[in-house]
């Protein structure tokens, strides 16, 4: 289903904050790894926006997502500050790892290997 207009400004709206929000917390360094925010979506009646997360470089990716889990409270405290301007209500905030980066490393693998094949049995 298509994402309308209202959607993806307050999708935006969002990511733009929690841009902001997370490194004015420094959640975007933890462990030694970077966390961002890939993308944001938000469901049609605008009740729930499911946060994606790209952690690079993380050691221990589920105790990063409990980390923030654990100050999500926090982030959408702040996240109410900034926009309770332009929202009538806040959605609930659900943090996912975004594995996009994972699926586009295993693919270029995979394709990587398959060359290398071709190449072996042309010889």
């Amino acid at each position: 289903m298509e994402e309308g207009k209202r959607q993806k400004q307050v999708a935006s709206l969002l990511q733009h904050e929690l841009s902001d929000i997370f490194q004015r917390l420094s959640l975007n360094m933890i462990d030694g790894g970077m966390v961002s925010i890939a993308s944001v979506k938000i469901t049609p009646d605008l009740f729930e926006a499911r946060i994606y997360l790209s952690l690079f470089q993380v050691k221990d990716a589920n105790a990063v997502m409990k980390k923030i889990e654990e100050r999500s409270w926090e982030i959408k405290r702040e996240l109410v500050k900034r926009v309770k301007h332009q929202l009538r209500s806040m959605p609930q905030l659900q943090f996912f790892q975004d594995t996009t980066l994972d699926y586009v490393d295993k693919m270029e693998q995979l394709f990587k290997k398959i060359k290398d094949d071709d190449v072996d049995n042309a010889s």
